[in-house]
Protein backbone atom coordinates (compact mmCIF):
# COMPACT_ATOMS: atom_id res chain seq x y z
CA UNK A 1 0.00 0.00 0.00
CA UNK A 2 1.36 3.45 -0.88
CA UNK A 3 1.79 6.12 1.75
CA UNK A 4 -1.11 8.44 2.47
CA UNK A 5 -0.66 12.19 2.55
CA UNK A 6 -0.84 12.01 6.36
CA UNK A 7 1.89 9.35 6.46
CA UNK A 8 4.06 11.55 4.25
CA UNK A 9 3.50 14.51 6.62
CA UNK A 10 4.31 12.32 9.64
CA UNK A 11 7.48 11.12 7.90
CA UNK A 12 8.53 14.69 7.06
CA UNK A 13 8.17 14.14 3.31
CA UNK A 14 5.46 16.81 2.89
CA UNK A 15 5.31 20.23 4.54
CA UNK A 16 2.67 21.03 7.13
CA UNK A 17 2.06 23.62 9.84
CA UNK A 18 2.97 21.28 12.68
CA UNK A 19 1.87 22.26 16.17
CA UNK A 20 3.10 19.14 18.00
CA UNK A 21 5.06 16.00 17.29
CA UNK A 22 6.74 13.21 19.16
CA UNK A 23 7.74 9.61 18.45
CA UNK A 24 4.08 8.41 18.26
CA UNK A 25 1.91 11.27 16.93
CA UNK A 26 1.95 14.42 14.81
CA UNK A 27 -0.54 17.31 15.05
CA UNK A 28 -0.85 19.88 12.27
CA UNK A 29 -3.25 22.52 10.95
CA UNK A 30 -5.88 21.29 8.48
CA UNK A 31 -5.51 22.85 5.01
CA UNK A 32 -9.31 23.11 4.72
CA UNK A 33 -10.36 24.32 8.19
CA UNK A 34 -13.97 23.86 9.28
CA UNK A 35 -13.60 26.04 12.40
CA UNK A 36 -11.30 28.91 13.45
CA UNK A 37 -9.07 26.24 15.02
CA UNK A 38 -8.87 22.97 13.09
CA UNK A 39 -5.91 20.74 13.79
CA UNK A 40 -5.47 17.10 12.79
CA UNK A 41 -3.66 14.66 15.04
CA UNK A 42 -2.42 11.41 13.50
CA UNK A 43 -0.45 8.42 14.73
CA UNK A 44 2.88 7.92 13.01
CA UNK A 45 1.94 4.25 12.68
CA UNK A 46 -0.28 3.79 9.62
CA UNK A 47 -3.67 2.72 10.99
CA UNK A 48 -6.49 2.97 8.43
CA UNK A 49 -9.29 4.16 10.75
CA UNK A 50 -11.01 3.43 14.06
CA UNK A 51 -12.78 0.43 12.55
CA UNK A 52 -9.42 -1.23 11.94
CA UNK A 53 -7.69 -0.69 15.29
CA UNK A 54 -6.44 -3.68 17.21
CA UNK A 55 -5.76 -4.22 20.91
CA UNK A 56 -2.05 -3.58 20.19
CA UNK A 57 -2.99 -0.03 19.11
CA UNK A 58 -4.44 0.88 22.53
CA UNK A 59 -1.24 2.55 23.85
CA UNK A 60 -0.96 4.68 20.69
CA UNK A 61 -4.62 5.70 20.84
CA UNK A 62 -4.37 6.58 24.53
CA UNK A 63 -1.30 8.69 23.84
CA UNK A 64 -3.03 10.37 20.90
CA UNK A 65 -5.97 11.39 23.11
CA UNK A 66 -3.72 12.76 25.87
CA UNK A 67 -1.72 14.77 23.34
CA UNK A 68 -4.91 16.02 21.63
CA UNK A 69 -6.02 17.50 24.96
CA UNK A 70 -2.61 19.11 25.43
CA UNK A 71 -2.69 20.56 21.89
CA UNK A 72 -6.19 21.96 22.47
CA UNK A 73 -4.93 23.67 25.64
CA UNK A 74 -1.85 24.96 23.79
CA UNK A 75 -4.14 26.45 21.13
CA UNK A 76 -6.20 28.29 23.73
CA UNK A 77 -9.32 26.13 23.55
CA UNK A 78 -9.41 24.97 27.16
CA UNK A 79 -11.57 27.79 28.56
CA UNK A 80 -14.40 27.64 26.04
CA UNK A 81 -14.30 24.03 24.85
CA UNK A 82 -13.43 22.06 21.78
CA UNK A 83 -14.50 18.97 19.88
CA UNK A 84 -12.59 15.87 18.81
CA UNK A 85 -13.96 14.06 15.75
CA UNK A 86 -12.89 10.79 14.14
CA UNK A 87 -14.46 9.78 10.83
CA UNK A 88 -14.43 6.07 10.05
CA UNK A 89 -15.60 5.00 6.60
CA UNK A 90 -17.05 6.79 3.58
CA UNK A 91 -20.47 7.55 5.08
CA UNK A 92 -18.74 9.35 7.93
CA UNK A 93 -16.72 11.52 5.54
CA UNK A 94 -13.39 9.74 5.86
CA UNK A 95 -11.28 11.26 3.07
CA UNK A 96 -7.81 9.96 3.93
CA UNK A 97 -7.36 6.30 4.92
CA UNK A 98 -5.07 7.08 7.87
CA UNK A 99 -6.60 7.38 11.34
CA UNK A 100 -6.83 11.03 12.32
CA UNK A 101 -8.66 13.09 14.88
CA UNK A 102 -9.97 16.56 14.14
CA UNK A 103 -9.45 19.04 17.00
CA UNK A 104 -12.08 21.74 16.37
CA UNK A 105 -12.77 24.93 18.29
CA UNK A 106 -12.66 28.68 18.39
CA UNK A 107 -16.42 29.11 17.92
CA UNK A 108 -19.66 27.59 19.16
CA UNK A 109 -20.02 24.13 17.63
CA UNK A 110 -23.64 23.17 17.07
CA UNK A 111 -25.26 19.82 17.79
CA UNK A 112 -26.04 17.53 16.15
CA UNK A 113 -23.07 17.64 13.79
CA UNK A 114 -23.54 16.93 10.09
Amino acid sequence: MSKTVFQKIADGELPARIVYQDELVVAFHDINPQAPVHVLIVPRKPIRNLASVTPEDAPILGHLMVKAAEVAQQLGLGATGWRMVFNSGPDAGEAVPHLHGHILGGRHLGWPPG
